[in-house]
């Protein structure tokens, strides 16, 4: 069961991060919450996952992403990731800088009946948007 929530994890996060909406329907349960504290209500539900992979391919189209841990316990499995990708599409009301920015984040999935049910996300939004220029870094 271990290794099959590490697969199906990493098959989350990689097809988030490549624009796949495929995951939806092959990974997630009907009932699925993502909470993301950079969504506008701090949850998306199932049914608004794709939009969400779509919004995030359209800004980093190009973006890439490499596991760098994975740690499990019971039925949830925590994956720390970083993220690299050119910002070719307008995020957080950002417009387009063709700049290439590398953030981290990590994730936490917990799985019931072969599907994540639940996952909470926190990646660096203030330091990509500090790398993007849309806010200043401090010093």
């Amino acid at each position: 069961m271990l290794e099959e929530n590490k697969a199906l994890s990493r098959r989350f996060i990689e097809g988030y991060v490549r624009g796949d909406t495929d995951i939806v329907d092959d990974l997630l349960a009907p009932d699925f919450v993502f909470y993301d504290p950079s969504s506008k209500t701090g949850e998306v539900r199932a049914e608004d996952m794709k939009a969400s992979i779509e919004w995030i391919h359209s800004a980093f189209p190009d973006a890439q992403v490499t596991i760098e841990d994975q740690v499990a316990e019971g039925d949830k499995m925590v994956s720390r990731y970083t993220v690299s990708g050119t910002h070719q599409g307008e995020i957080m009301g950002a417009a387009p800088t063709g700049k290439v920015v590398t953030h981290i984040g990590h994730q936490t999935d917990r799985f019931e009946g072969g599907k994540v049910v639940e996952s909470w996300t926190n990646w660096d939004a203030l330091g990509l948007l500090q790398e993007i220029g849309a806010i200043p870094s401090p010093g």
